[in-house]
């Protein structure tokens, strides 16, 4: 959904205190609409304002001081859903019209 490996999320796991999924009874791990939110801006801190792991931790510290990690978390995966929405359509362009690039 958010296109990150497993292991990237488990070692985020060990880094962010509010990142603590609860597992099934197979053992996977089951994260929750907040969690996800919370991912998405991990993501968008690390990957996109090229925050490294600590400064992104301190950052979503800063949020959570100032009460807006939820609104930035929220935005964040929007923003994901967005940016995957555009693929999408922009494949399915591609085989509706193959010589439009």
């Amino acid at each position: 959904m958010l296109d990150l490996k497993p292991h990237v999320l488990r070692y985020w796991e060990t880094q962010f205190p509010g990142l603590s999924p609860t597992k099934n009874r197979a053992g996977n791990r089951v994260y929750e609409a907040d969690e996800l939110e919370l991912i998405a801006l991990i993501r968008r801190l690390v990957h996109d304002e090229r925050y490294t792991i600590e400064g992104a931790r301190r950052r979503v510290e800063e949020m959570n001081a100032e009460g807006t990690v939820a609104q930035h978390s929220s935005r964040a995966l929007e923003l994901s859903f967005l940016r995957s929405l555009q693929g999408e359509l922009e494949s399915l362009l591609d085989l509706l019209d193959p010589g439009r690039r």
